[in-house]
Protein backbone atom coordinates (compact mmCIF):
# COMPACT_ATOMS: atom_id res chain seq x y z
CA UNK A 1 0.00 0.00 0.00
CA UNK A 2 0.93 3.62 -0.56
CA UNK A 3 1.56 5.82 2.57
CA UNK A 4 -1.36 7.87 1.92
CA UNK A 5 -3.90 4.79 2.32
CA UNK A 6 -2.21 3.44 5.36
CA UNK A 7 -3.08 6.98 6.41
CA UNK A 8 -7.01 6.20 5.12
CA UNK A 9 -7.21 3.47 7.71
CA UNK A 10 -5.88 4.92 10.42
CA UNK A 11 -7.48 7.96 10.33
CA UNK A 12 -10.95 6.52 9.99
CA UNK A 13 -10.07 4.23 13.11
CA UNK A 14 -9.28 7.49 14.78
CA UNK A 15 -12.50 9.31 13.70
CA UNK A 16 -14.41 5.61 15.15
CA UNK A 17 -12.62 5.58 18.05
CA UNK A 18 -13.84 9.37 19.08
CA UNK A 19 -17.37 8.73 18.21
CA UNK A 20 -17.58 9.96 14.94
CA UNK A 21 -19.27 8.11 12.02
CA UNK A 22 -17.39 7.62 8.59
CA UNK A 23 -17.25 5.85 5.19
CA UNK A 24 -14.97 4.15 3.39
CA UNK A 25 -14.50 3.67 -0.56
CA UNK A 26 -12.24 0.92 -2.61
CA UNK A 27 -11.21 1.65 -6.10
CA UNK A 28 -12.40 -1.86 -7.57
CA UNK A 29 -12.42 -1.15 -11.51
CA UNK A 30 -10.87 1.70 -13.65
CA UNK A 31 -11.44 2.42 -17.66
CA UNK A 32 -8.86 4.92 -19.51
CA UNK A 33 -6.63 7.04 -17.91
CA UNK A 34 -6.78 6.73 -13.84
CA UNK A 35 -4.53 8.79 -11.57
CA UNK A 36 -4.74 6.30 -8.44
CA UNK A 37 -4.63 2.51 -9.08
CA UNK A 38 -7.20 -0.14 -8.19
CA UNK A 39 -7.32 -0.65 -4.78
CA UNK A 40 -7.01 3.15 -3.68
CA UNK A 41 -8.80 4.12 -0.67
CA UNK A 42 -10.55 7.44 0.10
CA UNK A 43 -12.54 8.07 3.92
CA UNK A 44 -14.74 11.06 4.91
CA UNK A 45 -16.78 11.57 7.72
CA UNK A 46 -19.79 13.78 8.35
CA UNK A 47 -18.07 16.54 9.02
CA UNK A 48 -16.26 16.86 5.62
CA UNK A 49 -13.42 15.99 6.92
CA UNK A 50 -11.58 13.48 4.07
CA UNK A 51 -8.38 11.66 3.52
CA UNK A 52 -6.89 9.81 0.46
CA UNK A 53 -7.87 9.82 -2.92
CA UNK A 54 -10.33 8.16 -5.56
CA UNK A 55 -9.16 9.90 -9.12
CA UNK A 56 -6.43 12.58 -7.68
CA UNK A 57 -9.41 15.15 -6.69
CA UNK A 58 -11.79 14.49 -9.81
CA UNK A 59 -14.83 12.80 -8.05
CA UNK A 60 -14.02 13.12 -4.23
CA UNK A 61 -16.21 16.34 -3.91
CA UNK A 62 -18.78 14.99 -5.82
CA UNK A 63 -19.17 12.07 -3.68
CA UNK A 64 -18.53 13.75 -0.48
CA UNK A 65 -22.20 15.52 -1.20
CA UNK A 66 -24.39 12.16 -2.21
CA UNK A 67 -22.62 10.64 1.08
CA UNK A 68 -23.79 13.29 3.54
CA UNK A 69 -26.91 13.77 1.78
CA UNK A 70 -27.74 10.22 2.69
CA UNK A 71 -28.16 9.28 -1.41
CA UNK A 72 -25.17 6.58 -1.31
CA UNK A 73 -24.31 3.41 1.22
CA UNK A 74 -26.33 5.21 3.82
CA UNK A 75 -26.60 2.08 5.48
CA UNK A 76 -24.73 -0.89 4.04
CA UNK A 77 -21.73 -0.92 1.76
CA UNK A 78 -22.86 0.01 -1.91
CA UNK A 79 -21.58 -0.37 -5.39
CA UNK A 80 -20.84 2.66 -7.24
CA UNK A 81 -20.01 4.15 -11.10
CA UNK A 82 -18.70 7.41 -12.04
CA UNK A 83 -18.29 8.13 -15.86
CA UNK A 84 -21.33 6.03 -17.31
CA UNK A 85 -21.98 9.26 -19.91
CA UNK A 86 -19.48 11.59 -21.76
CA UNK A 87 -21.53 14.64 -19.84
CA UNK A 88 -20.42 12.90 -16.62
CA UNK A 89 -17.11 12.36 -17.40
CA UNK A 90 -16.79 16.02 -18.33
CA UNK A 91 -18.45 17.12 -15.56
CA UNK A 92 -16.11 15.86 -12.92
CA UNK A 93 -13.18 16.24 -14.70
CA UNK A 94 -12.10 12.65 -15.30
CA UNK A 95 -8.88 11.53 -17.74
CA UNK A 96 -10.14 11.02 -21.16
CA UNK A 97 -12.65 8.07 -21.56
CA UNK A 98 -11.97 7.69 -17.67
CA UNK A 99 -14.35 5.18 -15.58
CA UNK A 100 -14.37 4.56 -12.23
CA UNK A 101 -16.09 1.94 -10.08
CA UNK A 102 -15.82 1.95 -6.09
CA UNK A 103 -17.51 0.16 -3.20
CA UNK A 104 -18.52 2.42 -0.26
CA UNK A 105 -18.86 1.48 2.73
CA UNK A 106 -20.64 3.28 6.33
CA UNK A 107 -18.82 2.57 9.34
CA UNK A 108 -20.60 3.79 12.61
CA UNK A 109 -18.34 4.21 15.44
CA UNK A 110 -19.49 0.65 17.02
CA UNK A 111 -16.80 -1.71 18.95
CA UNK A 112 -17.09 -4.44 15.61
CA UNK A 113 -16.31 -1.18 13.62
CA UNK A 114 -13.43 0.01 15.39
CA UNK A 115 -12.05 -3.51 16.15
CA UNK A 116 -11.84 -3.80 12.50
CA UNK A 117 -9.87 -0.90 11.95
CA UNK A 118 -7.43 -1.27 14.94
CA UNK A 119 -6.59 -4.89 13.40
CA UNK A 120 -5.89 -3.64 10.04
CA UNK A 121 -3.61 -0.30 11.04
CA UNK A 122 -1.87 -2.83 13.75
CA UNK A 123 -1.03 -5.45 10.70
CA UNK A 124 0.35 -2.54 8.28
CA UNK A 125 2.37 -1.11 11.37
CA UNK A 126 4.03 -4.41 11.64
CA UNK A 127 4.36 -5.15 8.11
CA UNK A 128 2.08 -7.90 8.02
CA UNK A 129 -0.52 -8.98 5.79
CA UNK A 130 -4.33 -8.67 6.01
CA UNK A 131 -7.25 -9.68 4.25
CA UNK A 132 -11.01 -7.73 4.00
CA UNK A 133 -14.14 -9.29 2.55
CA UNK A 134 -16.78 -6.77 1.83
CA UNK A 135 -20.48 -7.40 0.61
CA UNK A 136 -23.01 -5.33 -0.93
CA UNK A 137 -25.56 -7.74 -0.38
CA UNK A 138 -25.48 -8.92 3.02
CA UNK A 139 -23.63 -5.61 4.19
CA UNK A 140 -21.22 -7.95 6.28
CA UNK A 141 -17.92 -6.30 6.20
CA UNK A 142 -14.37 -8.59 7.96
CA UNK A 143 -10.51 -9.00 8.50
CA UNK A 144 -8.55 -11.78 8.51
CA UNK A 145 -5.21 -11.42 8.68
CA UNK A 146 -3.01 -14.14 6.13
CA UNK A 147 0.52 -14.43 4.98
CA UNK A 148 -0.37 -14.90 1.56
CA UNK A 149 -1.18 -12.12 -0.83
CA UNK A 150 -4.12 -11.94 -3.06
CA UNK A 151 -5.44 -9.61 -6.12
CA UNK A 152 -8.29 -7.46 -5.15
CA UNK A 153 -11.21 -9.21 -6.34
CA UNK A 154 -14.40 -7.39 -7.11
CA UNK A 155 -17.32 -10.14 -7.89
CA UNK A 156 -19.73 -7.80 -9.77
CA UNK A 157 -22.79 -10.01 -10.24
CA UNK A 158 -22.24 -11.51 -6.08
CA UNK A 159 -21.58 -7.79 -4.82
CA UNK A 160 -18.56 -9.27 -3.08
CA UNK A 161 -14.97 -7.38 -2.73
CA UNK A 162 -11.94 -9.58 -1.45
CA UNK A 163 -8.85 -6.89 -0.99
CA UNK A 164 -5.66 -7.97 0.47
CA UNK A 165 -3.70 -5.34 2.59
CA UNK A 166 -0.41 -5.33 2.37
CA UNK A 167 3.03 -3.09 3.94
CA UNK A 168 4.23 -0.36 1.88
CA UNK A 169 7.43 -1.31 -0.31
CA UNK A 170 10.41 -0.87 1.81
CA UNK A 171 13.85 0.36 1.08
CA UNK A 172 16.27 -0.73 3.92
CA UNK A 173 19.43 0.70 3.50
CA UNK A 174 22.33 -0.47 5.40
CA UNK A 175 25.41 2.54 5.16
CA UNK A 176 25.04 6.04 5.96
CA UNK A 177 27.29 7.58 3.25
CA UNK A 178 27.06 9.70 0.39
CA UNK A 179 24.85 7.61 -1.78
CA UNK A 180 22.98 6.62 1.07
CA UNK A 181 22.15 9.90 1.24
CA UNK A 182 20.71 10.49 -2.33
CA UNK A 183 19.27 7.02 -2.61
CA UNK A 184 17.36 8.12 0.52
CA UNK A 185 16.07 11.31 -0.52
CA UNK A 186 15.06 9.84 -4.09
CA UNK A 187 13.57 6.97 -2.76
CA UNK A 188 10.97 9.15 -0.54
CA UNK A 189 9.93 10.66 -3.91
CA UNK A 190 8.82 7.05 -4.97
CA UNK A 191 6.79 6.48 -1.68
CA UNK A 192 8.96 3.69 0.05
CA UNK A 193 9.52 3.22 3.60
CA UNK A 194 13.12 3.96 4.28
CA UNK A 195 15.30 2.69 6.79
CA UNK A 196 18.75 3.23 7.27
CA UNK A 197 21.36 1.45 8.98
CA UNK A 198 24.28 1.90 10.43
CA UNK A 199 26.07 0.81 13.78
CA UNK A 200 28.14 3.82 13.38
CA UNK A 201 26.34 6.23 15.50
CA UNK A 202 28.75 9.42 14.49
CA UNK A 203 27.21 8.82 10.68
CA UNK A 204 23.49 7.98 11.73
CA UNK A 205 23.72 11.30 13.74
CA UNK A 206 24.85 13.44 11.01
CA UNK A 207 22.36 12.05 8.43
CA UNK A 208 20.50 15.14 6.67
CA UNK A 209 17.37 13.14 5.69
CA UNK A 210 13.86 13.42 7.29
CA UNK A 211 11.30 11.11 7.51
CA UNK A 212 13.07 8.03 7.33
CA UNK A 213 14.00 5.70 9.98
CA UNK A 214 17.57 5.51 11.47
CA UNK A 215 18.88 2.50 13.21
CA UNK A 216 22.57 1.84 15.13
CA UNK A 217 22.07 -1.95 15.64
CA UNK A 218 24.27 -4.01 14.09
CA UNK A 219 22.80 -5.17 10.54
CA UNK A 220 21.86 -8.49 10.62
CA UNK A 221 20.12 -7.64 13.85
CA UNK A 222 18.04 -5.35 12.28
CA UNK A 223 17.52 -6.81 8.87
CA UNK A 224 15.38 -9.65 11.12
CA UNK A 225 13.86 -6.45 12.76
CA UNK A 226 12.88 -4.72 10.06
CA UNK A 227 13.46 -5.85 6.93
CA UNK A 228 12.52 -9.90 6.18
CA UNK A 229 8.80 -9.83 3.95
CA UNK A 230 8.62 -9.52 0.58
CA UNK A 231 7.41 -5.85 0.39
CA UNK A 232 11.24 -4.90 1.06
CA UNK A 233 14.47 -4.04 -0.51
CA UNK A 234 17.78 -4.62 1.12
CA UNK A 235 20.87 -2.46 -0.14
CA UNK A 236 24.60 -3.08 1.35
CA UNK A 237 26.33 0.39 0.83
CA UNK A 238 29.19 0.82 3.08
CA UNK A 239 32.35 -0.23 1.08
CA UNK A 240 33.31 -2.19 4.92
CA UNK A 241 32.90 -5.93 4.33
CA UNK A 242 32.04 -5.99 8.21
CA UNK A 243 29.36 -4.03 8.17
CA UNK A 244 27.81 -4.79 4.52
CA UNK A 245 28.43 -9.11 4.51
CA UNK A 246 26.73 -8.87 8.43
CA UNK A 247 23.72 -7.97 6.84
CA UNK A 248 23.95 -9.75 3.34
CA UNK A 249 24.26 -13.52 5.04
CA UNK A 250 21.13 -12.55 6.91
CA UNK A 251 19.17 -10.17 4.10
CA UNK A 252 19.79 -13.23 1.50
CA UNK A 253 17.69 -15.43 4.04
CA UNK A 254 14.22 -13.23 4.18
CA UNK A 255 11.80 -13.11 1.65
CA UNK A 256 12.87 -9.25 0.11
CA UNK A 257 12.37 -9.22 -3.36
CA UNK A 258 15.39 -7.09 -3.51
CA UNK A 259 19.20 -8.01 -2.29
CA UNK A 260 22.09 -5.57 -3.41
CA UNK A 261 25.50 -4.95 -3.01
CA UNK A 262 28.01 -1.70 -4.07
CA UNK A 263 31.12 -2.80 -5.77
CA UNK A 264 33.27 -3.08 -8.86
CA UNK A 265 33.18 -6.14 -10.25
CA UNK A 266 36.07 -7.46 -8.97
CA UNK A 267 35.05 -6.57 -4.94
CA UNK A 268 31.51 -8.38 -6.14
CA UNK A 269 33.49 -11.27 -6.69
CA UNK A 270 35.77 -11.15 -3.97
CA UNK A 271 32.55 -10.57 -1.29
CA UNK A 272 30.30 -13.66 -3.13
CA UNK A 273 33.87 -15.92 -2.11
CA UNK A 274 33.34 -14.59 1.69
CA UNK A 275 29.76 -15.22 1.59
CA UNK A 276 30.09 -18.97 0.94
CA UNK A 277 32.64 -19.06 3.83
CA UNK A 278 30.14 -17.91 5.70
CA UNK A 279 27.54 -20.69 4.99
CA UNK A 280 25.48 -18.33 2.84
CA UNK A 281 24.47 -21.59 -0.09
CA UNK A 282 24.44 -20.72 -3.73
CA UNK A 283 20.61 -20.47 -4.22
CA UNK A 284 21.14 -17.42 -1.92
CA UNK A 285 23.71 -16.36 -3.20
CA UNK A 286 22.20 -16.33 -6.28
CA UNK A 287 19.57 -13.88 -5.01
CA UNK A 288 22.27 -10.85 -4.89
CA UNK A 289 22.56 -7.76 -7.20
CA UNK A 290 26.35 -7.34 -7.53
CA UNK A 291 27.68 -5.11 -8.68
CA UNK A 292 24.17 -3.36 -7.57
CA UNK A 293 22.37 -1.30 -10.33
CA UNK A 294 21.55 -1.15 -13.61
CA UNK A 295 24.39 -0.52 -16.12
CA UNK A 296 24.42 2.81 -16.98
CA UNK A 297 27.38 4.34 -16.82
CA UNK A 298 26.72 5.69 -13.39
CA UNK A 299 29.86 7.17 -11.24
CA UNK A 300 28.66 9.70 -9.16
CA UNK A 301 26.76 9.32 -5.90
CA UNK A 302 23.14 10.88 -7.82
CA UNK A 303 23.89 8.76 -10.81
CA UNK A 304 24.35 6.08 -8.86
CA UNK A 305 21.43 6.18 -6.70
CA UNK A 306 19.17 6.53 -10.04
CA UNK A 307 20.86 3.36 -11.14
CA UNK A 308 19.82 1.45 -8.16
CA UNK A 309 16.40 2.88 -7.69
CA UNK A 310 16.01 1.72 -11.57
CA UNK A 311 17.29 -1.90 -10.79
CA UNK A 312 14.78 -1.79 -8.15
CA UNK A 313 11.68 -0.83 -10.10
CA UNK A 314 12.66 -2.91 -13.07
CA UNK A 315 13.05 -6.50 -10.49
CA UNK A 316 10.01 -5.26 -8.58
CA UNK A 317 7.96 -5.20 -12.14
CA UNK A 318 9.36 -8.20 -13.23
CA UNK A 319 10.93 -6.03 -16.23
CA UNK A 320 15.10 -6.92 -15.29
CA UNK A 321 15.56 -8.78 -18.61
CA UNK A 322 14.04 -6.30 -20.57
CA UNK A 323 15.89 -3.89 -19.62
CA UNK A 324 19.28 -5.42 -19.24
CA UNK A 325 18.27 -6.44 -22.66
CA UNK A 326 17.93 -2.35 -23.89
CA UNK A 327 21.00 -1.31 -21.87
CA UNK A 328 22.50 -4.06 -23.75
CA UNK A 329 21.54 -3.62 -27.43
CA UNK A 330 21.81 0.18 -26.85
CA UNK A 331 25.71 0.21 -25.90
CA UNK A 332 26.31 -2.07 -28.69
CA UNK A 333 24.75 0.51 -30.97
Amino acid sequence: MQAVDIEVLRTLRDWLSSGQPGWLATVVATWGSSPRPVGSVFACNKAGSIVGSLSGGCVEDDLLEKLQAGQLAADQPQFFRYGITAEETERLGLPCGGQLDIVVEPHGPTPASIAHFTLLAERLEARQLVSRSVSTTTGLVEATPTDSWETLVWDADGGSLHHTLGPRLQLFIIGAGMVSQYLAHMALSLDFDITVCDPREHLMNDFPIAGIRRVTDMPDDAVRQYAHDEASAIVALTHDPRIDDMGLMEALKTRAFYVGAMGSTRTSASRRTRLLDLDVTEAELARLHAPIGLPIGSHTPPEIAIAILAEITAVRNGRLGEASAYLAAASAG
